[in-house]
């Protein structure tokens, strides 16, 4: 499947202003970029760094007045999504190095506070992907999906008192249930294609049976369509854009995704 998406952030910058931004995605496993542009208005200097966490980064300093940032690229992305029901769990000495950090509480994913409500929800499944799943059908039925209810990232203990959050909240807590098990799981930000409304989106990913898999409990069903910005641990190191000094808002934000190609039942 060919996606083409765009995203246009529009600010109005009182002083000079730092800004790391990650808005480029990246060729990986699951997805490969056919062409992309990147365009500043005014045009800007700019420099890239690789994060912890594989994610492409942009490093500038935005000048004063009106600014624009524009991305789009064509991507090609699988025509289904990956599940593995009984696809067993890894045990922690197996784990590659690199993922270990992934089962570590972190800011928004307090999973050392969730380890009795894991194991409840998770009873008489499988070790490794069954639990995921069991986890993902809980959130999607106990934890209401609200679109825009709020800009501010919310920990899981919160999203569980709450009982409701945006698809980043969900994720949190889905992240925080699967560590607690010592399941390694991550949050990834990007984009989907049927998403509504649309917007920027989050999901999260559980390291099962040597890989990771996509779980997404604000979609009825995964769906082809998925594109990967960035991954990290929660929210904290994954936000498409970081300013530093005084605080600055965009004034708008579009975010479009659309088929490339025609669906295999409507031919070529």
């Amino acid at each position: 499947m060919l996606l083409d998406t765009s995203c246009e952030l529009t600010f109005e910058i009182p002083a000079p202003t730092t800004f790391v931004l990650m808005l480029r995605p990246r060729s990986g496993s699951h997805q490969w970029i056919i062409k992309e542009e990147y365009r500043l208005e005014p045009s800007t200097p700019v420099s890239e760094f690789t994060d912890l966490y594989g994610n492409l980064c942009q490093r500038l300093v935005a000048p004063e007045g009106p600014f624009a940032i524009n991305t789009a690229a064509r991507i090609m992305v699988p025509d289904q999504i990956d599940r593995a029901p009984g696809a067993p769990f890894v045990e922690v000495q197996y784990l590659p190095d690199a993922v270990l950090t992934y089962l570590l509480p972190s800011r928004y994913c307090e999973s050392d506070r969730f380890y009795n409500m894991a194991v409840e929800i998770t009873a008489d499944r499988l070790l490794g992907y069954d639990q995921v799943e069991a986890i993902e059908a809980w959130l999607r039925s106990n934890i209401q999906y609200i679109p825009g209810s709020s800009n501010v990232p919310v920990s899981a203990v919160d999203v569980n008192l709450r009982q409701s959050g945006v698809c980043r909240d969900l994720s949190h807590l889905g992240i925080a249930l699967c560590r607690s098990l010592s399941i390694p799981a991550r949050l990834v930000v990007g984009y989907l294609q049927g998403l509504a409304p649309m917007d920027m989106h989050a999901w999260f990913e559980a390291y099962i049976a040597g890989r990771w898999y996509a779980f997404d409990a604000t979609q009825d069903e995964l769906k082809p369509g998925y594109v990967a910005i960035g991954y990290g641990r929660d929210a904290a190191d994954v936000a498409v854009y970081n300013q530093f000094g005084l605080a600055v808002y965009p004034l708008s934000q579009e975010i479009h995704v659309a088929r490339a190609d025609p669906p295999a039942d409507q031919g070529a």
